[in-house]
């Protein structure tokens, strides 16, 4: 075997890991947060990282990205779309490929799946939520990967219905606005964004109200003929 087929032989692992924001409300505040992963061996002990494990020979990346953070964090998200490959030389002491999903979950199911977990006595240690916008120093390449995670998601943000995989079927403009404001980081003129959510086509008026101190709200639905991204010509893929 020559030096160079010698050196490529087992040159690279291959790793999944996941960016998964849910929009956590604190007060009258709202936030884009994510759940991190703290880390008990080296390389990095004791540094956060985002969820992730190893590909197992034997099933999809889609399959390993949704067992993984099932195993660190103990999460199932409502949407996991696959982000980018991160493989630079010199990422981790030894030759590591990750590939990165991001995913979305709503409040609501974060507190259910964190509430059942701890009540059936497995929920997932050293895991922390964290601001998306205000992270500490992460292991390996971890804080590129959640610049890359927010970039997309702010992107994807004003051209699909992605927003849907933070709010609860039903929901009040002011609620869908909050989500986007949470995202961009900005805020935004309430009159505008009912004018421009109204006229997507994307929204679908209930004859249900929000009530409570304020005056009644109308609730909308996303319409679920409209998809949460496009998937170009592969699709959705089990």
């Amino acid at each position: 075997m020559t030096r160079s087929a010698d050196r490529n032989h087992d040159i690279t692992r291959v790793a999944v890991s996941t960016v998964i924001f849910t929009v956590r409300r604190t007060g009258d505040a709202i936030s884009l947060s994510l759940p991190l992963v703290r880390r008990t061996r080296d390389p990095h002990e004791g540094q956060w990282a985002l969820p992730g494990g190893w590909l197992d020979i034997s099933e999809s990346l889609d399959a390993a990205a949704s067992r993984t953070l099932a195993e660190t964090t103990g999460l199932q998200p409502s949407y996991l779309e696959q982000l980018y490959a991160f493989g630079a030389v010199d990422r981790s002491p030894s030759r590591v490929v990750s590939i990165v999903y991001w995913a979305l979950l709503r409040q609501d199911d974060v507190d259910a799946q964190v509430a059942a977990h701890a009540a059936a006595g497995d929920a997932p240690e050293n895991v922390a939520w964290f601001d998306a916008t205000d992270l500490p120093g992460l292991a390996f390449d971890h804080n590129d990967i959640v610049d890359y995670a927010l970039w997309r998601l702010r992107n994807k943000v004003g051209y699909s219905r992605i927003a849907h995989g933070l709010l609860a079927d039903e929901f009040t403009l002011a609620e869908l606005r909050e989500v986007y404001e949470a995202i961009l980081r900005r805020r935004l003129d309430p009159a505008n964004f009912r004018r421009q959510a109204e006229g997507s086509g994307t929204l679908i008026p209930t004859e249900r109200f929000r009530t409570g101190s304020h005056r009644p709200a109308r609730l909308y639905r996303y319409n679920r003929d409209v998809e949460l991204a496009d998937h170009g010509p592969l699709g959705v893929r089990a």
